[in-house]
């Protein structure tokens, strides 16, 4: 069975074939986030961690996604497979000669591209021992994205689940990232809708009702101070906080079906 495009939207509902070929590619994206987990700590560079994650997808014969990318608003395409994020540093990182220090944080987002369907997932990982204040902005990250794929059933609004994604996050003295949000994923990256992870009056428009075969890369990043966000520098992928405090990002590739959610981007440990 072949997916399906809701004519009203343009968003692509997959066939359970379809979301097979997901779970495998999100695997890949899974196993090189769990070596991640046991790679990060002081010394080690964001680009040494690059190398193992290309060699890994390779390896197990998929496409690093990001890889290439281009955006009117970087003057290079992105150079490497990972995105590594470190401490007031939102997403979009490029890897590099930066070496992780204790008490840093780096958020990985991964994403790989096998039998022509895509899988995309982030997480945040403490670098040696961290405060307890970034201790609280990762775990309640986490817990965010746990909520949201919680919620998520068939014939609900995403604005719900966005809503109190929201107010979690603001609730624990955090806030959450408006200028970059989750997405659709299938054959491509990117596809329709653009998930928030939080809800105002203006998003109305573009809300949308959760569906059997929808597949979403959903993405909270929530940071320690403002919800303000800048880029580097004019011409950089890097994205960071507006007063220079920590962020982190946690993202998992996620299907409805008849029982809700269903993650796509497990490693091989749960």
């Amino acid at each position: 069975m072949a997916s399906r495009v809701r004519r009203s939207t343009g968003i692509v509902l997959k066939s359970a074939r379809e979301i097979e070929l997901m779970r495998q590619a999100g695997r890949i994206v899974g196993q090189v986030l769990d070596r991640m987990e046991e790679l990060v700590k002081p010394g080690v560079t964001t680009g040494e961690l690059n190398e193992v994650a290309e060699k890994l997808i390779s390896d197990a014969g998929g496409v690093a996604l990001f890889k290439g990318v281009r955006t009117p608003h970087a003057r290079i395409a992105f150079p490497a497979a990972l995105c590594t994020s470190v401490n007031d540093e939102v997403v979009h990182g490029i890897p590099g000669d930066r070496c992780l220090r204790e008490g840093d944080v780096v958020s990985i987002d991964c994403g790989v591209r096998l039998n022509g369907y895509c899988g995309d997932s982030a997480r945040t990982f403490p670098v040696g021992r961290v405060n307890d204040r970034v201790g609280h902005l990762l775990d309640v990250t986490r817990r965010v994205l746990e909520l949201a794929i919680s919620r998520i059933r068939e014939k609900c609004l995403w604005s719900e689940i966005a809503g109190e994604m929201q107010a979690f996050v603001e609730g624990h003295d955090l806030s959450v990232v408006r200028d970059f949000v989750g997405h659709g994923i299938g054959r491509d990256m990117h596809e329709d809708p653009k998930v928030p992870n939080y809800h105002d009056r203006a998003q109305k428009k573009s809300d949308f009702v959760l569906e059997r075969g929808l597949v979403l890369a959903i993405e909270p990043m929530v940071n320690l101070g403002s919800a303000r966000v800048q880029y580097a520098r004019p011409d950089h992928w890097a994205v960071v906080t507006e007063d220079g405090s920590h962020s982190a990002h946690f993202e998992h590739t996620v299907a409805v079906t008849r029982d809700g959610g269903e993650i796509l981007t497990w490693g091989d440990r749960r």
